[in-house]
């Protein structure tokens, strides 16, 4: 299931850029827990990091791995958890000095009847999902700008 949210934020890519990666637990609604189990060249490719997700109640842990590192342009993960794995990607472009626009491409793909259900239901599933993503990309958003 693929997903794309876009949003502009008025911070200097460079910030914007450092901002997202730095602690998501504090911009995001759904990562409660976020840290770094191995970092490689300051979250370069290979940095593998651990997640927590909380959503409607339910928690769920991920093992990431950073597969893409082109600051500040670009940051790229794969995350892999007990039902589903997600590849996420971060692209950062310069609007202007003091503007950047951010766009998420996110895939998810579904393990065993995760998979299944993923195949016979998904479409109800990416309305919802790409509003999650737009939400995120708000709250990313509010989290530059008030700093």
């Amino acid at each position: 299931m693929k997903t794309t949210g876009s949003v502009t934020i008025d911070r200097p890519i460079d910030e914007v850029f450092e901002r997202t990666l730095a602690n998501v637990a504090l911009w995001s609604e759904i990562v409660v827990d976020d840290y770094v189990v191995e970092d490689v060249n300051n979250q370069g490719v290979g940095t593998r990091f651990h997640t927590t997700t909380e959503d409607r109640g339910r928690r769920m842990d991920f093992e990431g791995v950073v597969t893409d590192h082109n600051p500040p342009n670009r940051h790229q993960i794969e995350m892999t958890g007990t039902h589903f794995g997600m590849k996420v990607d971060y692209q950062f472009e310069r609007v202007s000095s003091q503007r950047t626009k951010v766009t998420q491409y996110s895939d998810v793909q579904g393990f065993g009847l995760t998979r299944v259900v993923f195949l016979l239901c998904g479409w109800m599933f990416r309305r919802s999902s790409c509003q999650a993503v737009q939400k995120e990309l708000e709250n990313l958003k509010r989290y530059c700008e008030d700093r």
